[in-house]
């Protein structure tokens, strides 16, 4: 039984930072490919970011350069460091996992979390 629970999120100024995190258990993160989507009301769900079992990263235009996306293995943790915050990066943050070494944020992923909120005003 995989599940995933993400916490870390909040209301912070524009230019803040935040790291929203994500404890994943009946899955070795390491071995799998993991990712970060949010989703702002009335709009589509969006990928932010995801790091597959080899670790590397990959990130959406709009987040390059702000946000970093990491993993500690041995915590079994996923986190996602926020930066430079913007306005627009207001919405509910997701973990996901997929069962594949590697992956795109175009790719299926069948397990989620409940989300996160961030808010940045």
């Amino acid at each position: 039984h995989v599940q995933l629970v993400e916490s870390g999120g909040g209301s912070v100024q524009a230019g803040g930072s935040l790291r929203p995190s994500c404890a994943v258990s009946g899955v070795m993160i390491g071995d799998v490919c993991m990712g970060w989507f949010r989703q702002a009301p009335g709009k589509e769900r969006e990928g932010v970011a995801n790091v597959d079992s080899l670790g590397t990263t990959t990130y959406a235009d709009s987040v390059k350069g702000r946000f970093t996306i990491s993993k500690d293995n041995a915590k079994n943790t996923l986190s996602l460091q926020m930066n430079s915050l913007r306005p627009e990066d207001t919405a509910m943050y997701y973990c996901a996992a997929r069962p594949a070494q590697t992956c795109t944020l175009a790719d299926n992923f069948p397990y989620w979390g409940q989300g996160t909120q961030v808010t940045v005003s």
